[in-house]
């Protein structure tokens, strides 16, 4: 009986688990759509966050780690020949030609502990008491404190003007981080 007989009996090759596949640049998104069509489990933790674009403050999903994302796989059962050619993804990551399992206490805990947006407690794009810079108006280029948001499109800002902190409602687009 060689070590593989071992521990087929054992049966820890008969047991899923995770692995890490390292996607394509900017391309895990369509791997995780692929690989879920194909019946593949699969994990790719997000973060909502708050970005400008175009003047406005849109949410989007980022992932938490960029260029990769979980598969759960069996050594016994799975089909591992089609991940490789699966559109987005570029390799299964291990040493050598030997995929390397992940923890499953670590997929436990980005599932428990993983960010969802609640537009309650976002982490929203600016925070209260960040260094801001005013980039149009009559106050462009003046730094400020940004102190809170008024709606979702408008900002207090604090202004030391004339010796003075004084508060501002200024466009949210308007301000970017000092």
């Amino acid at each position: 009986m060689n070590e593989n007989d071992a521990s087929l009996e054992s049966g820890d090759k008969a047991v899923p688990h995770w692995y890490v596949i390292q996607c394509k640049g900017g391309e895990s998104f369509r791997a995780v759509e692929h690989l879920a069509n194909q019946g593949y489990e699969v994990f790719h933790p997000v973060l909502e966050v708050q970005k400008k674009r175009r003047g406005k403050l849109e949410w989007i999903s980022e992932p938490l780690f960029p260029y990769y994302l979980f598969i759960r796989l069996d050594q016994l059962v799975s089909n591992w020949r089609p991940i490789r050619s699966t559109r987005g993804v570029l390799k299964l990551v291990g040493f050598g030609d030997m995929p390397v399992a992940v923890n499953d206490d670590l997929i436990t805990t980005l599932r428990e502990h993983g960010s969802e947006r609640d537009d309650a407690t976002a982490n929203l794009y600016f925070r209260t008491g960040d260094a801001v810079t005013i980039t149009e108006g009559p106050f462009k280029e003046l730094q400020a404190v940004f102190a809170g948001h008024k709606g979702e499109e408008r900002a207090i800002v604090l202004l030391n003007l004339l010796h003075r902190q004084q508060r501002l409602e200024v466009p949210v687009e308007q301000l970017r981080r000092s």
